[in-house]
């Protein structure tokens, strides 16, 4: 389908219409010639586009690895290695980000598991947060 008004595009794309008109700013997306009336007409390609990068947002990737992704995706004959790169780096983002909240839970699993529900002056969830405090107070 082409000559689409951004607001088909938006719905079909599921991207906000402001999303669509910033990523125009940035040049993510190629601005689209304007019918005689000065309404944005969008293409099949556009809406490729904007699918690839509503799909990019969600898993993460930041908008300046997006648009090397994108100037790949336009040059189909060079080499992946370095949207191989850009995926490795992200997969190690989450990786850090899932250690670090499995720390975290298992952090307030034993603040929990030790709680007696007693009185607050008996608290483990208490305790643990004041001791912390005065762990960091000691290490400076």
């Amino acid at each position: 389908m082409t000559d689409m008004p951004i607001g088909e595009i938006s719905r079909r794309s599921q991207v906000k219409v402001p999303t669509i008109r910033y990523y125009e700013q940035i040049g993510l997306l190629p601005t689209p010639p304007r019918s005689e009336g000065n309404r944005r007409l969008y293409g099949t390609r556009d809406l490729r586009r904007l699918s690839f990068i509503r799909h990019a947002r969600d898993l993460g990737f930041e908008i300046d690895a997006i648009r090397t992704l994108l100037t790949l995706q336009d040059n189909p004959t060079q080499p992946c290695a370095e949207a191989d790169s850009i995926a490795r780096d992200k997969l190690a983002e989450v990786n850090a980000r899932i250690d670090s909240l499995m720390a975290l839970k298992e952090e307030l699993e034993a603040m929990v598991g030790g709680c007696g529900h007693n009185c607050v002056g008996e608290c483990r969830v208490i305790e643990v947060l004041a001791d912390h405090h005065k762990c960091l107070h000691a290490e400076h």
